[in-house]
């Protein structure tokens, strides 16, 4: 179920909603999760990015005038390449897919769109919103830095950032929430720290990992997982507020 209590029928759901259901809602912006399909070890899905993605994006849309887009389930993982099952397309590939998604939206009359972003190696998003700036089209990269940063402190979470790269105690205890049955057993068992991985976009992640872990989930739980959400929820008023939707950004 999402942070805020209401279950969810499958791990990243798609939308329902109807045309109608649009028009009557009138929406002044979207939320388009962004995930991946790469490993995380072996206690989490090669999903874990997109279900996480799409667990934030439904949370922070719900009674909100927001359309909520399907998530896009495949980008930049070539740095997991190592391990079976990782799919991944070029930087270049996931920039026009999100590039065209704006501009659509733009031609129905949608100029906001947030990329509720769920995997760290994405790096070119940055540079599509920064490009975004006179397209017509507002966008904005959530949940940021100084988000998720606000989000670790409330919910209590051990682990460094930089130490905390990958399937380890933030990811496990969002799934562990919302998500419970994705999460096999192993995880409290499995941590790696690999803070020196200075040349892993050059190597790869198997020259510092051999599991594929990267952080310690052995200190993961679902009470920290739906305060992370909880936290990462408030922060999107933010969002909301500068994009000059006030009203639902007090709700």
């Amino acid at each position: 179920m999402t942070a805020s209590g209401h279950p969810t029928s499958a791990p990243g759901p798609l939308p329902a909603d109807t045309t109608e259901d649009v028009r009557a809602r009138r929406p002044v912006m979207a939320v388009l999760p962004i995930g991946s399909f790469e490993q995380h070890g072996a206690f989490l899905p090669l999903t874990t990015d997109t279900v996480i993605a799409c667990t934030i994006a439904r949370e922070v849309a719900e009674g909100r005038p927001v359309q909520l887009l399907p998530p896009l389930t495949v980008s930049c993982s070539q740095e997991h390449a190592a391990w079976p099952g990782t799919v991944s397309i070029s930087a270049r590939t996931l920039h026009a897919v999100v590039t065209d998604i704006a501009d659509s939206l733009h031609r129905s009359g949608i100029d906001t769109l947030i990329l509720v972003n769920g995997h760290g190696g994405n790096y070119v998003l940055r540079n599509v919103v920064q490009e975004s700036s006179g397209r017509g089209v507002r966008m904005a990269l959530f949940p940021g830095s100084a988000d998720w940063d606000a989000a670790r402190t409330r919910a209590g979470v051990e682990t460094p950032s930089h130490t905390d790269m990958h399937a380890g105690e933030v990811e496990t205890s969002i799934l562990l929430y919302a998500h419970p049955e994705l999460v096999k057993e192993g995880y409290e068992s499995a941590d790696c720290v690999a803070d020196g991985r200075k040349h892993l976009l050059t190597l790869g992640m198997s020259a510092y990992t051999e599991s594929g872990v990267i952080g310690r989930p052995s200190l993961a739980s679902a009470r920290k997982g739906q305060e992370l959400l909880a936290g990462l929820a408030e922060a999107f008023g933010e969002y909301l507020a500068l994009f000059g939707d006030q009203d639902a950004a007090d709700d």
